[in-house]
């Protein structure tokens, strides 16, 4: 009886697809739990770093099986989007060719990691039978103005003369020709998530079970900020510019104004300007730049000739453009108060602008304008309001609730709250996606597609090449189309969506994902959801969890749900890291071409840096898993997986590692072979019995607060201390103590348990026997262990029977010869006894 996990592996993979152990009634009663792993992108190609989200999933959910929950854990496929596109034009085939192709893939990978999902219940998004419930629910926002036309930036390649998504931008230039990106206003379709911010903002305070990281990532994003809209005339324009502040308090000091160059009355203000050709040249460039390089590069600005009025200070402020304001946000223009704001004060220093201090310390002590290095900012609001007239003297949260007031009253304003977030843009001029359903009319203008007709099926016979634009709209059969309002001729939107709508609310139809006549069952997924546990990375924290908050809020307005968050619990899996090797010009190197010389890592003549990154294959640092499978086994690779640090951090892999799990499992499978051929049955070690509680109790509590980690330490030093036992000569007696052991293993290495299982004659799968349940009067050493410290040092320790009494334990530190060498000739002044824990006698 040897350990073969290329032998037993296979077997109870098919035992379980055979007996469909995962599969789930959802209209039968039980004690339903839904846990759910963020579904894929079928890229074909998994690496262990993946393997950790998909292991410590499958943990979790075979130890709610043995809980006896009705646990229901599918999975599915994001197959929409643009990897898919650039695969086919790469390698000349069909997006779906690929896609299904990388899906069987996964899904044998899937398989031989012994991971169990409910395949009754997958979905792919490329299938129409999903995104036609996609294009369903772009119809019913429609309908309540959620959904709407408008215009909105994007990159443009004007060689390929089609639109990018960021990811094909590198250095300004097209990943695929290298043209220079154009900025270019399109019109595009929007979801309304605006409408929702202050519900999705004030949502965050109910999710106690996610984390405190994410919540505040979203927070961010969709950014509430309370201030005022102000009013200032500038009178070469004859009307005033609005700007809006968070700091209205400081309105007295703002001595400049910053447009965004995109501002819609920048023409006007440099139509006379003698540097206009100038200023123009230098707009289309910040505009050529995406809103994240325009933050991140220097700040820059054109004076554009022109004055507005404070209206405080009544007097005239310039007008400038800069790159760093953006029309996105606020009204794109701004006061600037360079006394006060870093930003402000940099572009100042940089364009010789005045500074007038108008917050100062809580001591009253005056700030030397002159002197001062960086903007005084008072980040903690303690400042008190000086040089500005009737806030004089207040601190800054009374003086912005005042100036609010004054600005109220004289016409000049009002507060207001804005938001960070802007609508949701889910327009893509790409083919491999969900068609909006859409058709434009000359007679009868925008009309929806009917819901009788849908799906509004996506071509699978348009040829494509990544340039001259959306293939979509050079395929005439589904162009031309039918005005479902005159029947006229019309065109069909040739659009497809965001790959975010596809995961926006795909754990919903996991439920009933065969429903031919509505999106889901409402009964059903209101029973079912919200999701008890969510899986996946802190990669997905602001997009894709947002999203999936705003359309559940939307189906919850239609009356379809009874909730508005959609997962309880969210847990954000930690990656796995490994060297890899790259040349001082930055490129990666394969590890094949290292040559390791004094310690040093070498290509030719090149010495390279190793260095420790997330595993990807363009660093050349990925782990396959199907040699590490061959060699060691599933089971190894879950073990090692889970053990090497706590799963929500990062973790370096190590070969060597591997090797230790390898031979933990080997000790566990060698102990039961030694158990199950014994002749002889005797009493049972006490040890043995204790040290099973106090394990079946480490092990569920962890697994509980998903300290997989420290799990299945306590599992080895169980399987050390059974072993011991063995090894002393125990026979049969022990076979309870190590079918335990079995349970609290198997959600860690399923493969091995359920063999052993079966070999010690147990009817069924392990993965339905009852999880143990800890007997805490059994846990109970016999005696403890008592730390003395002398002056707080520690000088030894003294064992007392349990449960300790003080008395007790004092006998035994006076009866212990080396605690009282550290005593002797000295005056003990006290006796501080921490019960159960520690003693410490304080001498002089």
């Amino acid at each position: 009886m040897q350990y073969r996990p290329t032998d037993i592996e296979p077997k109870w993979q098919k035992a379980w697809a055979d007996a469909r152990v995962a599969e789930i009634d959802v209209a039968a009663p039980g004690d339903k739990l839904y846990m759910l792993n963020m579904f894929p992108y079928p890229s074909g190609d998994l690496h262990v770093g993946h393997g950790r989200n998909y292991i410590l999933g499958d943990a979790l959910y075979r130890y709610f099986r043995m809980q006896g929950r009705a646990a229901l854990n599918p999975m599915g496929w994001d197959a929409f989007g643009l990897p898919a596109e650039n695969a086919a034009i790469k390698r000349g085939i069909h997006p779906r060719e690929w896609t299904l192709g990388n899906i069987g893939r996964m899904k044998a990978q899937f398989a031989r990691w012994g991971i169990l999902y409910d395949w009754s219940k997958e979905i792919a998004s490329c299938e129409a039978d999903y995104y036609r419930w996609n294009q369903w629910l772009f119809l019913q926002l429609y309908k309540r103005g959620l959904a709407y036309r408008g215009t909105a930036p994007v990159n443009w390649c004007p060689q390929d003369q089609t639109v990018l998504a960021n990811e094909q931008v590198v250095d300004g230039r097209c990943e695929r020709c290298g043209a220079l990106v154009e900025q270019r206003e399109l019109s595009q379709w929007f979801f309304k998530i605006t409408e929702y911010a202050d519900r999705l903002d004030a949502g965050l305070d109910t999710l106690e079970h996610w984390p405190e990281k994410v919540k505040l990532m979203q927070r961010n994003w969709i950014g509430r900020s309370l201030g005022a809209d102000v009013d200032f005339q500038v009178p070469a324009l004859g009307h005033a510019l609005r700007i809006f502040t968070t700091r209205p308090d400081t309105i007295f000091g703002a001595t400049f104004m910053v447009l965004a160059p995109e501002h819609p009355d920048v023409q006007q203000l440099i139509a006379d300007h003698p540097d206009r050709a100038e200023i123009e040249a230098w707009i289309a460039n910040v505009r050529n730049q995406s809103a994240l390089e325009r933050q991140e590069a220097g700040k820059e600005g054109r004076f554009t000739g022109k004055t507005a009025i404070n209206p405080f200070t009544e007097e005239e402020i310039p007008i400038w453009l800069g790159n760093f304001v953006l029309p996105q946000y606020g009204t794109g223009a701004i006061m600037s108060v360079p006394a006060h704001d870093q930003r402000d004060f940099e572009f100042a220093r940089q364009y010789g602008l005045p500074l007038r201090v108008v917050v100062g310390p809580p001591d009253g002590q005056p700030v030397d304008v002159a002197a001062m290095a960086e903007a005084f900012t008072f980040k903690d609001e303690n400042g008190v309001i000086v040089n500005s007239g009737p806030i004089d003297g207040l601190p800054v949260p009374r003086a912005i609730e005042r100036i609010i007031q004054i600005i109220e009253e004289r016409g000049l304003g009002k507060g207001t709250v804005r938001y960070r977030l802007r609508d949701w843009l889910i327009s893509r001029q790409r083919y491999w996606g969900t068609p909006i359903p859409m058709i434009y009319c000359d007679a009868c203008g925008l009309q929806p597609v009917p819901e009788e007709q849908l799906p509004v099926r996506l071509p699978l016979d348009v040829p494509f090449t990544g340039r001259e634009g959306n293939p979509l709209a050079k395929h005439e059969a589904f162009v031309n189309a039918t005005c479902p309002q005159c029947s006229g001729a019309a065109r069909r939107e040739t659009d497809t969506m965001d790959t975010f709508v596809d995961s926006s609310w795909y754990f919903l139809r996991f439920v009933t994902p065969r429903d031919d006549e509505k999106i889901f069952d409402p009964a059903l997924v209101n029973r079912w959801l919200p999701v008890d546990q969510y899986i996946g990375g802190i990669e997905h924290a602001i997009l894709h969890l947002l999203y999936a908050r705003f359309i559940t809020r939307t189906l919850h307005d239609m009356g379809l749900l009874q909730f508005e968050e959609p997962f309880a619990r969210l847990f954000n899996q930690g990656m796995i890291i490994k060297e890899g090797f790259k040349t001082p010009g930055g490129s990666w190197v394969p590890p094949a071409e290292v040559e390791w010389r004094d310690n040093k890592p070498y290509r030719g003549d090149t010495e390279l840096t190793a260095e420790i990154g997330k595993m990807s294959k363009s660093r050349f640092n990925v782990v396959p898993p199907d040699e590490l499978i061959e060699r060691f086994g599933a089971d190894t690779e879950r073990v090692y997986t889970l053990f090497i640090a706590p799963p929500e951090k990062e973790a370096a892999w190590s070969d060597e590692g591997v090797i230790g799990a390898y031979r933990f499992l080997g000790r566990v499978w060698n102990m039961g072979a030694a158990i199950l051929n014994a002749k002889v049955s005797g009493d049972v070690d006490p040890r043995v019995i204790r040290k099973m509680h106090q394990t079946i109790d480490a092990v569920t509590s962890r697994i509980e607060r998903f300290e997989f980690n420290t799990a299945i330490s306590a599992l080895m030093e169980f399987s050390n201390v059974l072993g011991d036992a063995v090894n002393a000569g125990g026979g049969a007696e022990l076979r309870e103590a190590y079918e335990t052991l079995l349970k609290l293993l198997h959600p860690f290495a399923p493969h091995a348990t359920e063999e052993l299982w079966s070999l010690f004659g147990n009817d069924g799968f392990i993965l339905t026997a009852k999880w143990p349940v800890a007997d805490r009067a059994l846990m109970q050493e016999d005696e403890v262990v008592i730390a003395v410290q002398v002056n707080g040092k520690l000088r030894g320790q003294v064992e007392v029977a349990a449960p300790p009494e003080e008395a007790s334990v004092w006998a035994a530190v006076d009866a212990n010869e080396k605690i009282q060498t550290w005593l002797a000739g000295k005056t003990i002044v006290k006796k501080i006894y921490v019960p159960g824990k520690l003693v410490n006698v304080v001498v002089k």
